[in-house]
Parts: C-alpha cells; sequence; structure tokens
C-alpha cells in the first residue's frame, strides 16, 4: 500500500488550496494511506469532531484522508523547554513515524514545515524547487518546479510529479475540494439560522491577515444595507482579536448585518446554506469558493490570478492601482480603497441573480 504525508501546516486559504491536490491524490490511487500534517485550529478543514466509526477509513466526516495528524507549533515554541512539551512532540512525532509512509509532500515550503517532512522519517520528501522559505529545499530529497499561475495549479503539479513512480502513465486531473459534513455543525446551523429569523443571507468577511488588505468596515456596511434591499440578510464572521472590525460593520449596516461567532466546522455548516459571500484575500473566501457558494473577492496587494477564487460563480475585483506585494502593510492598499461600494454590490446582484450550478 502507497503510503503518502502531505505537509500544510496552515493557514486557512493554503489548505484550501492544497485539497484539490489531495482530493485528486485520493481519486487516481483510492487504495493509498494517506495522511495530513496540520495545525490542530485548521483540523476540522479535514474531520469533523468527535468518534468515527473507523479510525483509518474515510467517511463524510473525513472525507479525503486516512489519518490527521496534528501539531501546535505556537504553543510548542512558547513551551520547547518544559518537559511535558517535549513529551508531547516526541509521542506525536512517534505515532506519525509509526505509519512509515513512503513520502512526505511539502506543500508549504518554509523551514517549519520541511523540518516535520523530514522528521516524519518518510522514504523520501518533496517539495518546490523554490519554496517559500530557501533553506527548506535542503531537506527534500526531491524538488519540482512550479508549473501554472495559481497556487492551486502548483500543488497539483507538484503531486503529480513526486508521485509519479505510483501514478505511472495516470495524470492527477484537478478536482473539487471535499470537505467534512459534521451533523452537530449543521444541527447548530440550523438553528442558529432559524433564532435570528433569516431565510436568505450573505456572508461578510471584513478581516484580513494584515492591514493592506483589508477593505473599510464602513464599506462593507454600505453593502450590507444594499443587499437588504432584496431581501438578503448578513452575517459578519470575524476571528479573534476582530470584534471591534465587527461592530463597525454592524453599526454602519443600519441593523442590516448580525455578527456571528463560531467555530471552523460550525463555519462550514452555515457557509454551505449561504447565498453568498464578501471578504477579501482571505481564508473563508476560499473556504466559501470551496464549498461552490458564490464569491465577491476584494483584492490589493495579493493577485487573483494567483491566490484568487477559481470558478464561474466568483468575481474577483482588484484596481489597475494596486501593485503586487508580500509586505505586510499595516495601512490599506491604495488600489484596495480605488474598489468602490458600487462596484461590490453590483458584483453580488450579479451573483445573486446567477442560479448555482
Amino acid at each position: 500500500m502507497t503510503k503518502i504525508l502531505i505537509v500544510r501546516l496552515g493557514a486557512l486559504g493554503d489548505i484550501i488550496h492544497a485539497l484539490p491536490a489531495a482530493t485528486a491524490i485520493r481519486e487516481a490511487l483510492p487504495d493509498a494511506m494517506l495522511g495530513w500534517m496540520v495545525e490542530e485550529r485548521w483540523s476540522e478543514l479535514l474531520t469533523a469532531r468527535g468518534e468515527k466509526q473507523s479510525p483509518l477509513a474515510t467517511s463524510p466526516q473525513k472525507p479525503i484522508v486516512n489519518l490527521v495528524h496534528t501539531v501546535d507549533t505556537v504553543r510548542w515554541r512558547k513551551n520547547f523547554f518544559r518537559g511535558a512539551t517535549v513529551k508531547e512532540i516526541a509521542g506525536d512525532l512517534g505515532r506519525l513515524r509509526q505509519t512509515h509512509y513512503d513520502l512526505a509532500l511539502d506543500f508549504q515550503g518554509n523551514m517549519k514545515s520541511a523540518l516535520l517532512a523530514t522528521l516524519s522519517r518518510a522514504r523520501a520528501t518533496a517539495g518546490f524547487r523554490n519554496p517559500r522559505e530557501r533553506g527548506a529545499r535542503w531537506f527534500y530529497n526531491h524538488t519540482f518546479s512550479r508549473l501554472g499561475e495559481h497556487v492551486i495549479e502548483q500543488n497539483l503539479s507538484l503531486a503529480g510529479e513526486a508521485l509519479r513512480r505510483w501514478l505511472g502513465e495516470r495524470r492527477l486531473e484537478k478536482a473539487a475540494p471535499v470537505l467534512p459534513c459534521d451533523p452537530a455543525a449543521k444541527s447548530w446551523a440550523c438553528n442558529e439560522i432559524n433564532r435570528l429569523g433569516i431565510a436568505s443571507f450573505a456572508v461578510m468577511n471584513p478581516g484580513a491577515g494584515w492591514g493592506g488588505k483589508q477593505w473599510p468596515p464602513e464599506r462593507f456596511g454600505e453593502v450590507a444595507r444594499a443587499l437588504a434591499v432584496h431581501n438578503v440578510k448578513t452575517l459578519v464572521n470575524t476571528g479573534p482579536g476582530e470584534e471591534a472590525l465587527a461592530r463597525s460593520v454592524v453599526e454602519s449596516s443600519s441593523g442590516h448585518a448580525t455578527r456571528i461567532t463560531c467555530s471552523l466546522g460550525q463555519l462550514i455548516a452555515l457557509l454551505r446554506r449561504a447565498r453568498l459571500l464578501i471578504g477579501g484575500d482571505t481564508g473563508p473566501l476560499h473556504l466559501a469558493a470551496a464549498l461552490g457558494i458564490p464569491v465577491v473577492g476584494i483584492y490589493g496587494p495579493t493577485d487573483p490570478a494567483r491566490t484568487g477564487p477559481l470558478g464561474s460563480q466568483a468575481i474577483a475585483l482588484r484596481h489597475p492601482e494596486s501593485e503586487t506585494t508580500f509586505s505586510h502593510h499595516a495601512t490599506p492598499d491604495e488600489g484596495l480603497l480605488q474598489i468602490t461600494t458600487e462596484e461590490v454590490i453590483s458584483a453580488a446582484r450579479y451573483l445573486l441573480g446567477t442560479p448555482r450550478d
């Protein structure tokens, strides 16, 4: 049996961009043992909470991978010299090594992920020839060039080249990502929708990984007011520490937006019921796109050609003034600010009128 370990620790959007490659591997090698090393906080992208009927079998609750190896590298770094932490790391690595993986495939490409791929003691490790952090390539037995413009295409090509030995003449075909179905989260979403008394709703995600990607919250509120004309309520999703941002959207919406607080699994269940998501280049935008939900992406310093939502139900807005950069500026990109509420409202109205596939 072929045993393949995927290493993509985080974050939300990056894991979503790796899922199509993992789904393609599962379809091409249905009998393979497929594992994934991921930060604990993102594990619900791979497996629903709770006990499964079989620890190794795939199911609607764990549709792609057989094994999920969770790590918590932030906590490990903070408590590295404590005996309990050392014991935990040793135990996690020991369980990882028990699978005896044939290949560790590092989609992340930094020193941390490359080191963990090596510590898995897989027979071979593979990654990009030009990884995110240059030193990572020295941990790989095999390196491959990036093929394709979008990161999803690049991940698919890396997997196809690294797995050539097992694929033979077969090719990895782009596949829609499959996400877990959590019955408990589905029940929560239904109850929350009933509690709020909303029949038709959009989700807004005003937060961003850094300030340069953040469209003003007052504009999100204005868009929420426009959606209300079409009897579409707005739920505002924000992460920890973004409470003030959510309040700004709600206050500027004239009562047409409501903040929600939920787990990742609950967000997946809620998005499955949403008519639309509006947000910047952040994880929830890519999550909604992966679920087949229409999305309006508001882009500034990042290029939608590389990280934009894919599909006919996705519109990525970007002003010509924006320049691609990975420098994490605290202030919003000037080009991003050139995107008007009218443009976003127009895109949202178009998608709301487009039937789903």
